[in-house]
């Protein structure tokens, strides 16, 4: 059996000072967009304060757990704290998806007595809050496509860019027509834009957490490359999961020929693995025809 134990930093890791800049950004703005929305009596400058709140709170859980996952592995823990990035993820798509119900809830019970709105005072808010998310956006724009708990640090600015775009698309309509119903259905359409992609950021994580195969192995193509090379027979007993964002591992049992030298065999599988798989840890039983162990996953 070889185990390679390369616990290199994850993805998310290499990308914590941009992560950290644009925690600055929302955390000064989340003040501003506050009190304005307040000071403006506008649902919609509220519900972007809300999701605004969530990014502060996402950014810095996102955060707190890259700094929890560089820490080393102990026999406690062997696999170290990678997984705190993914916890962090489902969090960050579990607070956004209670805001966007609640956005949806508030919307509806404004529909009855929709409030008269500042609605220039509220723009210019919003102005400010677009710019200041266009930058966050710009800064982990590439981060997030290495890592889901950037990912969900993205989406998080992402909502509330376009929860900007909408309370400025609300002020225009209620500025030139009076018709203040714009602010709660501008908010709730805010609210359902959000929800799929959220959606979509949980089943990601939830899926590293059930140690499924990542999306960027595949398992069929893997199998075959490590058969086809010289002195291996048979590969089963495959298993190939995640750690954390770009930190894969894999173990296997591996059927050689018994002329084969095992050190020679067994380098020739981990190269084939982590050259062109991106595996970062590898784990690989190597047997000969004829051992007998009972199976649990072919």
């Amino acid at each position: 059996m070889s185990d390679t134990n390369k616990q290199t930093g994850s993805a998310s890791s290499r990308h914590k000072k941009n992560l950290l800049i644009v925690l600055a950004l929302s955390g000064t703005y989340l003040i501003a967009e506050v009190i304005g929305g307040i000071a403006t009596k506008s649902l919609a400058l509220l519900a972007d304060a809300a999701h605004m709140l969530t990014d502060v709170v996402g950014l810095l859980l996102a955060f707190i757990a890259i700094k929890i996952g560089e820490r080393k592995a102990s026999p406690e823990k062997t696999f170290g704290y990678y997984r705190t990035e993914i916890l962090a993820a489902v969090i960050n798509a579990v607070v956004l998806l209670g805001i966007s119900l609640f956005v949806l809830y508030e919307a509806f019970q404004r529909f009855k007595n929709p409030p008269e709105v500042q609605s220039g005072s509220m723009m210019i808010v919003a102005g400010i809050g677009f710019v200041v998310n266009i930058i966050g956006i710009l800064i982990i724009r590439k981060d997030s496509n290495e890592s889901l708990n950037m990912k969900g640090a993205y989406f998080e600015v992402l909502s509330d860019m376009l929860t900007s775009v909408g309370v400025m698309i609300a002020g225009v309509i209620m500025l030139t027509t009076q018709w203040y119903y714009a602010d709660p259905i501008i908010s709730a359409a805010i609210g359902l834009l959000i929800i799929p992609r959220t959606l979509k950021l949980l089943m990601e994580a939830v899926n590293v957490l059930l140690e499924g195969t990542p999306k960027d192995v595949d398992i069929s193509k893997l199998r075959s490359s490590l058969e086809e090379l010289s002195g291996i027979k048979e590969i089963h007993d495959l298993h190939v999961w995640s750690l954390t964002s770009g930190v894969n591992a894999m173990s296997a049992h591996v059927i050689a020929d018994d002329n084969k030298n095992r050190n020679e065999l067994l380098q020739i599988l981990i190269d084939k693995a982590t050259t062109d798989f991106k595996i970062t840890h590898t784990t690989f039983q190597i047997e000969y025809e004829g051992y007998d162990e009972t199976e649990i996953h072919l």
